[in-house]
């Protein structure tokens, strides 16, 4: 059988598809979904001598009757399955240890993820730099948001209208 370290990286492997798109996943237990996925991503499904049917079968039945997910056993169990599938020249010993090199260290591939994109027109209305009127107001210089003394007029309440220069010195001429 494998060794120890090749072992390890494979159990390794185990825990990282296990956990795969679920946050409340442990890692103790793979779903078909991810067990079908770790098939694809370390090439043990190649198209001909082992399909994602053959992968479906194999783990329905290594999983209990009831159960919709299988632990690390089951998916050793599951990878001696479809050994001699996927290397049918070799012997069923050395074919478990071919498709478990395959698996060990391996870890899920993120396909198809969006990437955010800025188009012309987007980097053009973004640019507080270039903001005129009561636009231009609501950011400061290095163009963050102000907030909310950016979208309000804050009433001034001192008791002077808002363009008198001598605020506050009246007290100081009636004293005299």
């Amino acid at each position: 059988m494998a060794g120890s370290a090749e072992m390890a990286s494979l159990e390794e492997s185990f825990r990282k598809f296990a956990i795969y798109g679920d946050t409340k996943a442990t890692g103790q237990e793979m779903n078909g979904k991810n067990w079908a996925k770790l098939c694809k991503d370390c090439k043990v499904t190649d198209g001909k001598s082992v399909t994602s049917t053959d992968v479906d079968i194999v783990f329905s039945k290594v999983k209990g009757k009831t159960a919709r997910v299988i632990n690390y056993e089951e998916f050793k169990k599951a990878l001696e399955e479809l050994a001699p599938k996927r290397f049918k020249d070799k012997s069923k010993e050395e074919a478990y240890e071919a498709i478990c090199q395959l698996v060990a260290g391996k870890e899920p591939i993120n396909v198809g993820v969006t990437k955010a994109k800025t188009v012309g027109a987007v980097e053009r209305l973004t640019d507080t730099s270039k903001y005129t009127g009561s636009h231009k107001e609501r950011f400061d210089e290095s163009g963050k948001g102000k907030g909310k003394s950016g979208r309000e007029n804050i009433v001034d309440t001192s008791g002077y209208v808002s363009a008198y220069k001598n605020a506050g010195t009246y007290d100081a001429k009636v004293k005299k």
